[in-house]
């Protein structure tokens, strides 16, 4: 994800409008229309070679991680014979190009990583009000504060570090450590992950602009040898030692984990101290749009979503290991991996609506020179 010039737009706005340009620049002018109908992955459900799918084909726009997305739209297929059409990339791309296309866009649910993306939207009036039951199915505090969208599953930020060139005792316990020069050359970001912006609106809660933007400034000077494109990039440096620690969601420590084998993994996992401001709940949701022609199809998705057996899914329980290992909201489901329980964590208390759509976070950041 390349910076942009200061414009007036907002990052995802500015990135999505980039894309049509590059788009048009290259003869591709009759696609710009329906970029939104091309996919950077397709999966379970994706049959029908990029094409919209006829009547009775749910479109899902998927900013989620493919295989989790992939898992759940298979036993969705099997469970309603409701057949899906997935469209897999960036969350803040697809949100995007779903704001420009407006009421003429071929999506019939938005599925995120994190709530900014849809938070964005909902501020735009594209959202269409999720049913209450399928909102009354997770803690109510995830969900969208105007119930147009609803809580799946949650991550929560934590540090990654190799324990053979930085003890757990040297690891800093704040946010607001991360900037202190004794961690020059140490420290691993990935500030292009939309992952990363929730944390900067928390530490901007708390710190106001001012002492944020001098935080900032510090995370780059510490982390411009080790900056990394992708959490997986980011992990797996430090797993292999060629950087001390990093700022990750605790999925990607599990999910390597998994990958790799427990011989292999030569990283370890630590929180901050207990509501600080670097310790956020990440949520992923899912919406349906307003400009849906299947609505009925797409709340039953959303339904679908919070229902046990998706939720055992994100757990791993049906399918024997989990391919996402987030934390699902469902009351009485585990998350896979021996993870803390979710109800054991103490995170910063930031709510949804004070996470907002992102725009301040991603401002500032660009500000700064980290994206």
């Amino acid at each position: 994800m390349g910076r942009t010039e200061p414009s007036g737009r907002c990052e995802w706005e500015e990135r999505a409008l980039n894309r049509l340009r590059s788009l048009a620049a290259i003869g591709l002018v009759a696609g710009v229309i329906a970029l939104v109908g091309c996919s950077s992955g397709g999966g379970a459900g994706s049959a029908g070679g990029g094409q919209d799918g006829g009547s009775g084909t749910l479109t899902i726009y998927n900013g989620q991680h493919e295989q989790t997305t992939d898992g759940l739209v298979s036993a969705f297929e099997k469970q309603t014979g409701i057949k899906v059409s997935i469209r897999s990339d960036d969350e803040g791309a697809l949100a995007n190009l779903i704001a420009l296309q407006g009421p003429n866009s071929s999506a019939d649910v938005f599925y995120t990583e994190n709530s900014p993306a849809l938070e964005f939207l909902q501020g735009k009036g594209l959202l269409a009000a999720t049913d209450p039951a399928t909102l009354k199915a997770v803690p109510g505090q995830y969900n969208s504060p105007q119930g147009d969208w609803v809580a799946v599953s949650a991550r929560v930020s934590a540090i990654v570090y190799n324990p053979a060139l930085i003890s757990q005792s040297q690891l800093p316990t704040a946010i607001t450590q991360l900037a202190d020069p004794k961690y020059d050359g140490k420290l691993a970001l990935a500030p292009s992950e939309t992952d990363f912006a929730p944390i900067v609106t928390s530490v901007l809660k708390q710190y106001g602009t001012a002492q944020s933007m001098r935080w900032l400034a510090g995370v780059k000077s510490n982390s411009q040898a080790h900056v990394a494109d992708s959490n997986e990039t980011l992990i797996d440096r430090v797993n292999r030692g060629q950087v001390a620690f990093g700022l990750i969601n605790q999925y990607y420590w599990y999910r390597l984990q998994s990958q790799i084998g427990a011989s292999a993994m030569k990283a370890r996992l630590a929180f901050f101290a207990p509501h600080d401001p670097g310790y956020v709940i990440d949520v992923s949701g899912a919406a349906a749009l307003k400009s849906s022609k299947h609505q009925q199809a797409a709340q039953k998705f959303l339904a679908f979503l919070v229902s046990k057996q998706a939720q055992d899914i994100i757990a791993g329980v049906q399918q024997g290991d989990s391919t996402s290992y987030e934390y699902p909201l469902l009351a009485g489901v585990n998350p896979a991996g021996g993870q803390p329980p979710f109800a054991s964590l103490l995170p910063y208390p930031i709510s949804i609506a004070d996470l907002g759509d992102g725009s301040t976070a991603n401002s500032l950041l660009q500000q700064a020179g980290l994206r």
